[in-house]
């Protein structure tokens, strides 16, 4: 059964002459009795007894609204919701720990702010991992920070990074190396998966493998521990995550001779999902805020 065919059943319940509903509800009288000859087959009962010009409510008509009636004001109220609130809905986003730390929190919290019946389920995790949750259709919208060739996700480019090399040695800060004049130091990186790891080591080339990795770890707020408290360790990192730190001069930027080390962030989504108006806007409201 139709909403179309039930509404004209409740509004024939208040409203017997099949003529002057159709002229109210501006349709023909056989279209009147055909939504009503419809629903009844479907149902298997007759809804009415045919009393001249009159279609009267019988009693397994009246058993029928009242058990459908309220049912039918919610769907109908909620086919209006979605017509009136266009913007509306669930999404699931996961971002990689750069980007999901320091760029998508303000840009969900302002679209929220803008609709309020969106709801916004966001993760982090680093990127590889995000790939194949987009893959496997297990979120709607994925933001990375690694290069992505799988031929079912589509890769939009939002954003450029820097990626940098720093140290809590001040004195690593007055003058340019060659990045192997550093290869002494204690190095800890981000974990196998982490775009940042994967865009320092490719810009490295052929000397990535002599890097000495003395340690590896996933959060931002581990790695600044261990920089502060350790004047030999160093790392690389985006410039945005220590932005803070290098202001109060708690860590420093280790400047390169020859090496400058650039990023893109990527919003992906799987090729076949589809694009409802609340995904539209959500991906043009991040490309607005983040461009």
């Amino acid at each position: 059964m139709t909403l179309k065919e039930l509404n004209i059943f409740y509004h024939l319940c208040e409203n017997s002459h099949v003529s002057n509903l159709a002229q109210s509800l501006n349709l023909t009288q056989s279209a009147i009795s055909l939504a009503i000859k419809s629903l009844e087959n479907k149902i298997g009962e007759p809804l009415f007894d045919r009393i001249g010009k009159k279609l009267i409510l019988n009693e397994k008509g009246k058993l029928f609204k009242e058990k459908t009636h309220s049912h039918f004001l919610a769907l109908y109220d909620a086919q209006n919701f979605f017509k009136n609130n266009k913007i509306s809905g669930v999404l699931n986003i996961a971002s990689s720990k750069t980007i999901g730390s320091f760029i998508t929190p303000q840009i969900v919290f302002d679209f929220l702010n803008a609709h309020t019946h969106v709801l916004i389920n966001k993760d982090i995790q680093n990127s590889s991992n995000i790939i194949q949750l987009v893959k496997q259709g297990k979120i709607d919208i994925g933001f990375i920070e690694s290069e992505c060739d799988e031929p079912d996700v589509i890769k939009e480019t939002i954003g450029k990074d820097e990626l940098i090399i720093v140290s809590a040695d001040k004195k690593l800060s007055n003058k340019n190396f060659y990045i192997d004049e550093l290869f002494l130091k204690k190095w800890i990186l981000r974990e196998i998966g982490s775009g940042t790891r994967e865009i320092f080591l490719n810009a490295l080339d052929l000397i990535s493998k002599d890097l000495p990795i003395f340690m590896e770890f996933s959060e931002f707020e581990e790695a600044k521990t261990i920089l502060t408290k350790n004047l030999e360790t160093i790392t690389c990192l985006s410039k945005v995550v220590v932005e803070k730190e290098l202001k109060s001069e708690e860590l420093f930027e280790v400047k390169l001779n020859n090496l400058s080390i650039e990023r893109k962030f990527y919003l992906i989504y799987h090729k076949n999902k589809y694009k409802s108006k609340l995904f539209t806007e959500f991906v043009k409201f991040v490309k607005s805020n983040v461009l």
